[in-house]
């Protein structure tokens, strides 16, 4: 079946500040038949970190860790969801559902063939990439996770409810508006690269979904039934976290995010085998890759490859 999407004109991606990667396609991925996906792929070492944005982001979320790994030797890999970014997007809002982000990024990895994978994640990269490793446990060696979670069917708190009531009443979600207020150090054409992905209201379904696939029911409700697709996968990888990860882990919290912040990461630490104590980013909310260089400089020192 032929998934209707628009593509983003490649002239919005021009002069991007920091940006300087070559994009780079996969197509035809199995079950994606027709939709092209776009990721970065710099350097050429043997370990290879695997970033992953979350919402409303993309790719240009990491471009202060890629050239720190690039640097120390390695590889980075970037890769923008269907929906985000210079990836296709389908035009159908029910086309974005928890296992259509899942599995293209399973499938991803597998026509990349990646191996020795250090997954760095945040937000929908985590909530997504943290239920990667357990697939392909063999590819897996390394963790570096930033404000997210594993959601199985519990009570949204406040900040969250707050969140997908907000979106919900923004279908044309002022992307670089949301990502300054949340990020105040950003420059007003930082920001704006944040809306380049989206000419319009018809590309953002994706941004309009995410909300609503988090695995949190809302106070005195049950789970709607979008929300609730993803529970037995993040119970199954919080059971792989705490049990079967043998990896190296490294955790860094954006302090000020009134979301995913310090007690959902302290949380995530607890189910994480073996994580160490945080690096506790003051002045940093959600989106911490924007203080990206000196986490990504902390994280290889930890995992002895700087």
């Amino acid at each position: 079946m032929t998934i209707d999407a628009l593509r983003t004109p490649d002239d919005r991606f021009d002069n991007l500040p920091g940006w300087t990667f070559a994009p780079r396609y996969v197509e035809d991925l199995p079950g994606y038949e027709g939709l092209r996906m776009h990721y970065v792929d710099e350097g050429d070492g043997d370990v290879t970190f695997l970033c992953i944005h979350g919402e409303p982001s993309w790719a240009y979320l990491f471009r202060k860790m890629i050239p720190v790994f690039t640097a120390a030797g390695h590889r980075a890999v970037a890769v923008d969801m269907f929906g985000f970014g210079r990836s296709d997007k389908p035009t159908d809002d029910n086309v974005y559902t928890y296992h259509f982000h899942r599995n293209a990024l399973l499938a991803f990895i597998e026509r990349m063939d990646l191996k020795n994978v250090c997954l760095v994640c945040q937000d929908w990269g985590g909530l997504l990439g943290l239920t990667l490793p357990m697939e392909a446990p063999d590819r897996f060696t390394r963790l570096l996770v930033m404000n997210t979670g594993l959601p199985a069917g519990e009570e949204a708190g406040e900040g969250f409810a707050m969140w997908r009531a907000y979106n919900r009443a923004n279908p044309d979600l002022n992307v670089s508006g949301l990502m300054q207020r949340g990020t105040p150090v950003l420059s007003d054409a930082e920001a704006a690269a944040y809306d380049a992905p989206f000419p319009d209201q018809s590309y953002k379904g994706g941004v309009r979904r995410f909300p609503e696939l988090v695995m949190l029911k809302e106070q005195g409700q049950d789970l709607t039934p979008l929300s609730s697709e993803g529970v037995e996968t993040s119970l199954k990888a919080r059971k792989f976290w705490s049990e079967d990860w043998s990896g190296d882990a490294f955790m860094a919290i954006g302090m000020q995010d009134p979301v995913l912040g310090p007690p959902a990461m302290y949380g995530l630490k607890k189910i994480i085998k073996n994580c160490p104590d945080p690096v506790e980013v003051a002045e940093a909310g959600h989106f911490v890759q924007e203080w990206g260089e000196p986490i990504a400089k902390a994280a290889l020192e930890k995992f002895g490859i700087a």
